[in-house]
Formats: structure tokens, sequence, C-alpha cells
């Protein structure tokens, strides 16, 4: 299949910081995938939340099945728009990277407990994960990811300065940027943006299935919320004794292909209205270039509402996340306090360092951590460990 002009071509990459010999197997974007899968912090998604703590139930989704359900559909936007489809599954893989334990909360009690030391953003955290924490290579720190795979990873939520340079930049991406220039005040191309909305789409429907699954929300209810409501009057019209698993399944499966042949509708709009060139013209637009319809952007923002209401802030969800909450709080208070409280190897950096760098430290070794390794530690620092249930 040949690629659209506008595609990003790893045979006119803009390289990587070190450079490399190209393998005489895989394009640059495929290593950059194959790096991602096979790096420390990816195998620790496996443990960290998502909406649902690990002890839950075997079968809700974690960072890490929720990372491959969104490489999945940025597989098919990327083929079905003539995209890379390599370099959309290694930014969608890598997307979550930088999330600390205990899903949302974890990440906000970071930038809590951080804010007086550079603050903390889950997007900056996965670039310093792929440019400095994995130690792996010999001759470099991080995976030494190309040009166009870090672009994606820091513009997941769009530009980060406009034009004229105005806009707020999390102090990691600032520092990295000034020796590496990742255009932040451009939109990023057209697989991150890919990326970007096949998260939205998984977690939409998988939020949908777990919630269902807890019991926080019933069909009843799903009757009353945008997209997924007439997903479900269509099924149950055409399928009237249609047993309840079988229900819910045909319903996000009928919702994800909704949502995905939405956005190559408007996205083929925009693109005949943009007649782009190149992945650089993508980059230059004023708007992204991958998106909804209006209509669906509308329904989309009235079904995470519906979310929100029922499943995020449920109070069984926000009595758990209430507890998780105190334990990195606990944490972070600890090791600051205490450094000889942290591991041996971190022990050791943080000896001669100031305490900016000391901070950065024990934050970066929280953000690491999964759920149940931070449970693990807070058991051994303290005699009261809060139950996250």
């Amino acid at each position: 299949m040949s690629l659209a002009p506008y595609a990003s071509d790893p045979q006119m990459s803009r390289g990587r910081l070190i450079a490399e010999k190209p393998s005489p197997t895989r394009s640059d974007f495929q290593r950059d995938r194959d790096r991602v899968i096979h790096s420390t912090a990816f195998r620790r998604l496996k443990h960290k939340t998502q909406v649902f703590l690990y002890h839950e139930g075997d079968h809700y989704r974690t960072r890490l099945t929720h990372s491959l359900e969104v490489a999945q559909v940025a597989r098919s936007l990327a083929r079905g728009l003539n995209l890379n489809e390599d370099l959309a599954e290694a930014l969608a893989l890598a997307h979550d990277l930088g999330h600390p334990p205990f899903g949302h909360t974890g990440e906000e009690a970071l930038a809590r407990l951080m804010a007086d030391h550079g603050g903390f953003d889950h997007n900056a955290q996965s670039l310093k994960i792929v440019t400095a924490l994995e130690q792996r290579y010999a001759d470099f720190d991080g995976l030494n990811l190309t040009w166009e795979t870090l672009e994606g990873l820091v513009k997941h939520n769009g530009p980060l300065m406009d034009a004229d340079g105005a806009g707020t930049v999390p102090a990691g991406i600032a520092e990295y940027a000034a020796k590496h220039d990742l255009w932040l005040s451009t939109h990023a191309s057209a697989e991150a943006q890919v990326a970007t909305i096949a998260d939205d789409i998984a977690y939409n429907a998988h939020d949908i299935d777990d919630g269902l699954r807890a019991g926080l929300i019933d069909l009843d209810l799903l009757q009353d919320m945008p997209i997924a409501g007439s997903v479900l009057a269509e099924v149950v019209g055409r399928y009237p004794n249609l047993e309840r698993s079988r229900i819910i399944h045909e319903v996000l499966r009928r919702v994800l292909t909704w949502m995905i042949e939405d956005v190559f509708t408007e996205t083929e709009t925009r693109m005949v209205a943009l007649t782009p060139r190149s992945a650089d013209d993508i980059r230059r637009a004023s708007r992204p270039v991958v998106a909804f319809t209006e209509s669906m952007l509308n329904d989309e923002a009235g079904l995470k509402a519906k979310l929100f209401a029922h499943v995020y802030r449920h109070p069984r969800i926000l009595a758990v996340r209430a507890n998780a909450d105190q334990i990195v709080d606990d944490l972070f208070n600890r090791y600051s306090a205490d450094p000889a409280a942290l591991p041996a190897q971190y022990q050791e950096m943080a000896v001669d360092c100031d305490e900016r760098t000391r901070v950065r430290l024990i934050c970066d070794f929280i953000a690491g951590m999964t759920d149940r390794f931070a449970v693990q530690e807070h058991r051994r620092l303290f005699a009261n460990t809060p139950e996250l249930r």
C-alpha cells in the first residue's frame, strides 16, 4: 500500500538525537515501536491503574491493556487514512508510559507535591522515560527514539506554544527541547493525531465496559448516554432475547465502529480542504486534521460527562482514590524527609545532589512505581497502610 504524500516517511525522518546505523530489516519507526515494547516502563503498565485497581478483578483494563487497545484503533485509523501504521502504533503504545501509580489520582498527587519543584506532567514524564530514565543501551540513556516519535509524545494534547512562543510548557519538555527542537508551536504529525484520537475512542468504549462490569452503571443508565444509548437501542431492537454479556459486547463494538468511521469522514473532509503535500503541511495547519465531526464531538463530550459523573466520581471510586492519594503523599514526604528510606540505588544518587534534583529523583521513583509496589513500599515504611477497596 502506498502512503499518502502527507504521511510520515521513515526514510525522511529527522533522525535520532544520537545517530545510529539503520537497520537492514526494520524501518526507524518499527525500531521505535519495538524499543517501547521491550522497555521496563512498558511492562510496568501491566500493574498501573486505568480506572479500577489490580485487585478488583482480572478483566478490568490496566494501563497496559488500554495501551494495546489504543494501538489497535490507531493502526486501523492509520491504515484507512494511508498513514504510517508503525509510527501511529509506536505513539499509541508509548503515550501512557509516564503515568504514575493509581491512575489520575497519582498524577494529581504528584502535581500537587511537585508544585514548588517544577511540577509534574505525565507527557513530560513519558519524554523523560524514553530520553533518560530507561537505561538499557551501551551508547545512550533512554531509547533514543526518532524525532517524530518524541514530537508526538510531547504533543499528545496538541501544540504547547503558539506561533509567538507563548504558552505553558512543562519544565521537563522545555529542558529537552532546548537541545532537541521538537517544534512545540506546531501540531504533531497526522500519525500522532491518530494516536491521540484513538486514545479517546478506546477509553470511551472500555470505560463503559468496565463501569458495567463493576456495577457502577447499568444498561438502563446506558440508555440515557449519548452514542451508547442509540447503539443499545439498535442492538436490543435487532436481538430482543440476547443475553446481557452479548448485548454489552455488541454495544461496545458498534460504539467503536461508529466513532472510528466518524473520524474517517471528518478527516477526509479536512484533508480535501487543506490539500497537504507533506507531513509538515499537517504540522503547520491551523487546526488538527484528524478529528471527530462536530456532532460526534458534542456527543462524545456528553458521553464523557456521564462517565465522569457515574464512574469516575462514583463514591466507591472516590473512596479508593482518597486512600491512594494518601499513599503517594506519605511516600513522597517520607523519602523527602529521610532519603535513607529510599532503596539503596536511589540513596546513592540522592547523596551528592541539590534539593531540587533530589526531589525530582524522588518524584521519578514514585512515578515509576506500579500500584502494588507503591502499596508494598508504604507497608515497608508505615505501620498502617490504607486499604484500596
